[in-house]
């Protein structure tokens, strides 16, 4: 009988915790729209507001934990901050969810 390849434990440890901080993140539904929200393009807080009906100040700390995580990326036009999803592996992993769980378009 063949054996499966051993994987490194130390290396198996950091990919989980890696795995556990992105689920972290995307464990809050604020957090949750505005990624799905910014996966199809950049855009500005107050068009984010606006969109999603998520109100200040809740939508300044979720903006601040997406920041802080290295999440998403800003920058400034004006008296304008854009976002925008900054880590391609949340891409892939919204793109997922999306697929499974959002509802289909006719």
């Amino acid at each position: 009988m063949k054996q499966s390849p051993v994987i490194d434990p130390q290396a198996l440890r950091g990919a989980a915790g890696t795995a556990v901080a992105a689920l972290k993140v995307l464990a809050n539904e604020d957090r949750l729209l505005l990624l799905c929200q910014l996966s199809r393009g950049e855009m500005c807080v107050s068009d984010l507001e606006e969109t999603l009906d998520i109100h200040q100040p809740t939508l300044s700390q979720q903006l601040g934990v997406l920041r802080n995580e290295g999440v998403v990326s800003t920058r400034r036009e004006g008296k304008n901050v854009f976002y925008s999803v900054a880590n391609p592996a949340m891409l892939e992993i919204l793109a997922l969810l999306y697929s499974l769980y959002c509802p289909k378009e006719e």
